[in-house]
């Protein structure tokens, strides 16, 4: 009688130990911050580059609201006046029911902020709509420079 001899060996299954993960893991940790040491200073221009996006759409939405009603929302409006009918004169006899912003909700400037809206704007512009930046605050340099549709750029 023969013997049969024994069957192999199950194959050792594919795949990674959890050393080799936490390895893997711990150098990305470290190029990632590596990489936000070198940029990091220049996420403040990307917030920058967000706001004047921002602000580039709500003059859109102001401008079809001066076509519409023959002028733009009062200072007193506020940039509200997109988003709901406003109730204080003069009020737009046909305003449309889902406003004038997509979403319902006035967007914050990147750093939190209400977006400031003057009717006329500073430089007797009908409008001018203004984020003041990082630290929130009239004037400033870098991330805290003030952001105006008015701005050429």
């Amino acid at each position: 009688m023969k013997t049969t001899p024994p069957p192999p060996a199950p194959p050792r299954a594919a795949g990674f130990t959890l050393i080799e993960i936490l390895t893997v893991l711990a150098i990305i940790s470290l190029l990632f911050g590596l990489l936000m040491y070198q940029f990091g200073p220049q996420l403040g221009i990307g917030k920058h580059r967000v706001a004047k996006a921002h602000i580039y759409n709500l003059t859109t939405y102001i401008q079809t609201y001066t076509l519409a009603h023959g002028h733009p929302p009062t200072e007193r409006q506020g940039l509200q006046a997109l988003v709901t009918k406003p109730t204080i004169e003069p009020i737009p006899a046909n305003y449309p029911d889902s406003g004038y912003l997509e979403g319902h909700t006035l967007p914050l400037d990147p750093w939190g902020n209400p977006y400031i809206y003057l009717s006329p704007g500073r430089n007797k512009e009908s409008f001018e709509i203004i984020s003041y930046g990082a630290d929130g605050e009239p004037g400033g340099t870098g991330s805290n420079a003030d952001i105006s549709s008015s701005d050429p750029n």
